[in-house]
């Protein structure tokens, strides 16, 4: 009875959990497709409309810096119930925006709240599964998080279409008091001690910064994001600029390629389970290795598929890579799980978008541009392979 009562909690948990990492890819996607009204409606360039994601970017990047440390100080449920609260008002000031500076702050305020909903749930993943299961469940909920790309465009457009663009806003606003009723209800703290340490002290940083094993794998976790992030930048222009496919068509790749990656990463906790995080690792940056030759082969190719061929292979190495390095890189924490999973999200969002940017301004196509990102990750098989590499991946928790 006890064994079954513990199974019920730990589903619930799970599910709070995925509720929490759908924050911050439901605030990014869900109105791509107001873009357009947007900047009408405050008659300014359609590049200042897209600053809205840019700022929220940011402030989650930066965020991390901040929630994670909370996390440790305060507890996981309280900075998640802290940052679902700051969500769901930033989402009304956006609903109530009068202009594009209004909305900006808006935005920015809403990349703290999701930035803190998306620490709270990783350092409690790392909390409930310990260091070895924690890969496995990282990869379920990215498998979670995989979904609302694929869904939430097509939600947004129906919404802004019957209700206008706001209403995109009024839905993450209610999203977020459902989810707040939740937390209160069934999340529990699950960080046994809470940290003594003053929460903003640069030791804290350091403490997990200096660790090779920490350092390794949240660069894994960089690159395989670098590399989805050069593809969504890239595939409008290929796709509709250069090949000419109708918005319709180019949802359609966006779609089979967002159920690519959700098979990927319901898939990989089960090889983890079999053969470990490193075989896992392996195959995945394998994979990659074998995407960027393939999107060199077919770069003179001029078809969508010869484009989509590579990056479907390359969502599954992404997939693969992410859950098992992002497990390994906040394994040696316990009470610095905050700190540590604000570290490998700042690792993830910031470090990924400054190689894309970096990358990006060699001027390449983009086919090679994306071709070199995924064989950027090639090094870190060599060093998997080599004996440091072994004793950083296996280092003792």
């Amino acid at each position: 009875m006890h064994s079954s009562n513990q199974l019920q909690h730990s589903k619930i948990q799970l599910a709070l959990l995925t509720m929490l990492v759908l924050f911050s890819p439901l605030a990014i996607d869900i109105y791509l497709p107001a873009l357009p009204q947007i900047s009408s409606a405050f008659h300014v360039e359609h590049a200042l409309a897209q600053d809205t994601i840019t700022w929220f970017l940011f402030a989650m990047g930066i965020g991390q810096l901040f929630a994670g440390p909370l996390a440790d100080k305060l507890g996981r449920r309280t900075v998640a119930l802290g940052g679902i609260t700051i969500y769901a008002l930033s989402a009304v000031l956006a609903w109530s925006a009068q202009n594009i500076e209004w909305m900006l702050i808006s935005r920015l305020l809403q990349g703290l709240g999701a930035c803190a909903t998306s620490v709270a749930a990783f350092a409690t993943v790392r909390d409930l599964f310990g260091p070895e299961k924690s890969g496995k469940m990282i990869s379920y909920l990215n498998g979670a998080i995989c979904f609302i790309p694929a869904l939430a465009p097509i939600l947004g457009a129906w919404l802004t279409q019957q209700f206008g663009w706001r209403s995109n806003f009024s839905f993450m606003a209610g999203f977020a008091a459902f989810a707040l009723v939740a937390m209160s209800i069934g999340l529990k703290e699950t960080n046994p001690s809470l940290s003594k340490e003053a929460v903003f002290k640069p030791s804290r940083y350091w403490s997990v910064l200096k660790t090779p094993s920490f350092i390794f794998h949240a660069s894994l976790c960089m690159l395989a994001m670098a590399v989805i992030l050069a593809y969504v930048t890239s595939a409008p222009v290929v796709l509709m600029e250069n090949l000419g496919l109708t918005m319709n068509e180019f949802t359609m790749w966006f779609g089979i390629n967002a159920v690519i990656n959700i098979i990927a990463c319901m898939t990989a906790p089960k090889f983890m389970e079999k053969y470990g995080t490193h075989k896992t690792l392996v195959v995945g940056i394998s994979t990659l290795a074998f995407a960027g030759i393939t999107m060199l082969i077919l770069a003179s190719q001029q078809s969508a598929f010869a484009f989509m061929l590579p990056i479907f292979m390359s969502s599954i190495g992404f997939a693969w890579i992410l859950g098992a390095a992002a497990g390994k890189a906040l394994a040696p924490f316990g009470d610095k799980a905050g700190t540590a999973a604000a570290l490998l999200g700042l690792f993830q969002m910031s470090g990924s978008g400054l190689v894309v940017g970096s990358v990006q301004r060699l001027g390449m196509e983009p086919q090679l541009m994306i071709a070199l990102q995924m064989l950027i990750l090639v090094p870190g098989l060599l060093i998997l392979m080599s004996k440091k590499g072994r004793s950083w991946h296996y280092a003792a928790v």
